[in-house]
Parts: structure tokens; C-alpha cells; sequence
């Protein structure tokens, strides 16, 4: 399970304090299929931050009973100055994964070829996100996080990823967030609208498209 209790987030800039997120309630269990919708700058990015334990809420408790992934799309899951096949060995060690079985599946998955060996620094903005995708689908988590990632690359490789997420919905929990409803469609089984930094859950993905259409 991963409970959020009244999570309110502000941020202060230039003497300015602006809520983010006030007083967001949800429980997310295994087996869930979640999409978070919001316009650009309504928090999306900040409230999967603060789920994965990244960021902390200003107030209020996030409790977690279940793995979590970091979330996909999220810079920081790599390390820049080390290679895609040293993070894939990183990982492994972190999470008790067999090494060069990771480092295989990393490389394979993520389809960066030669450029697996050099440092993450030296890569395109698509292909951190493929790398930083199949680090995650290296690991077993009970509750994968997802930041627009899979819009990533070319439509292939944008299908794999949702074929992959697809096979993972069955046993672990999905929560993504997006302004895309294809892509909450294409994954979700519900969907939430994230507005004047409240969460507003439909069990019906046709209603939380209404309302999103008309924010």
C-alpha cells in the first residue's frame, strides 16, 4: 500500500510562497492502474516526487508498505558521470539483482548500442529516458512510477514500453502521471485530476476526461 495523508507542498521564491499540492488524500494498492492528469505546472512532477520519498511534503505523511520504483523520467535515477552498463551494475547491487543478467536486459531493452559505455552525460535527452526505463523494468517493484516517460523515442520503442508496463499492471501498481489521455487510456483502468494542488479520483476514466477537458 502507498498512503498519502493530507500532503500539502509550498515552495517559497523571491519572498512568494505558492502551494503546490493542499491536502492530497490517496491510497494506492497492488493491482492498481492510475492516471494523474494535470496542465502543465499543476504539480504532476512534484506529487510522484514526493511519493517516491525524492522530495519530502511540507506537511502532512506519505506511508509506504510497498517497493516503489523512482520515478521513470526522473533525472536523478542516474548517475551522470558513470556509463549506462556501470548505473545497470549499480542497480543490481542496490536491489540484489543479478549483475551481469541486469546489465544484459539494461542493454538490450534500452537499445543505446555503443553508447551504453560512455557516460550517461554524453546522452540525448530520449535516450537517458530509454535507460532510465529499462533500469526499472530490471527490477520487481510492487508500484511502478511513471512521468511521461514512454513518450520517449520513436513509436516503437514508445509501444514496448507500454507492452512492458502492460505485463508488470498485473501484479505491481501503475500510477502515471500526464496531460496525454491516449497515453492514461492506453495504460490506466482509473484516473485522477490534479487541480488547484487537490486530487479528484474517478472510478470512470470518461468522467476524469471531462473534467480535465474542462480545467
Amino acid at each position: 500500500m502507498l498512503e498519502l495523508s493530507d500532503v500539502t507542498k509550498t515552495f517559497t521564491k523571491g519572498g512568494m510562497t505558492r502551494k503546490v499540492l493542499n491536502g492530497v488524500n490517496a491510497v494506492f494498492m497492488p493491482g492498481d492502474a492510475v492516471g494523474i492528469l494535470g496542465r502543465n505546472g499543476a504539480g504532476k512532477s512534484t506529487l510522484i516526487r514526493i511519493m517516491a520519498g525524492v522530495e519530502h511534503p511540507t506537511t502532512g505523511r506519505v506511508r509506504r508498505q510497498m517497493s516503489i520504483s523512482w520515478p521513470m523520467g526522473y533525472d536523478g535515477a542516474v548517475h551522470n558521470a558513470l556509463s549506462g552498463a556501470d548505473n545497470a551494475r549499480f542497480i543490481a547491487r542496490i536491489y540484489d539483482r543479478p549483475v551481469d543478467w541486469v546489465e544484459s536486459f539494461v542493454k538490450e531493452f534500452s537499445e543505446i548500442d555503443d553508447q551504453f559505455r560512455q557516460p550517461v552525460k554524453t546522452y540525448s535527452a530520449g535516450m537517458r529516458a530509454r535507460l532510465i526505463f529499462a533500469l526499472s523494468m530490471a527490477v520487481d517493484f510492487d508500484c511502478y512510477l511513471i512521468d511521461e516517460v514512454i513518450a520517449a523515442g520513436d513509436a516503437r520503442f514508445a509501444e514496448r514500453c507500454r507492452q512492458a508496463l502492460l505485463a508488470r499492471r498485473s501484479r505491481s501498481a501503475l500510477i502515471l502521471v500526464s496531460h496525454q489521455m491516449d497515453t492514461v487510456r492506453s495504460l490506466c483502468t482509473h484516473a485522477a485530476v490534479l487541480t488547484e494542488g487537490r486530487l479528484k479520483f474517478h472510478e470512470d476514466l470518461d468522467q476524469a476526461f471531462t473534467e480535465y477537458e474542462h480545467l
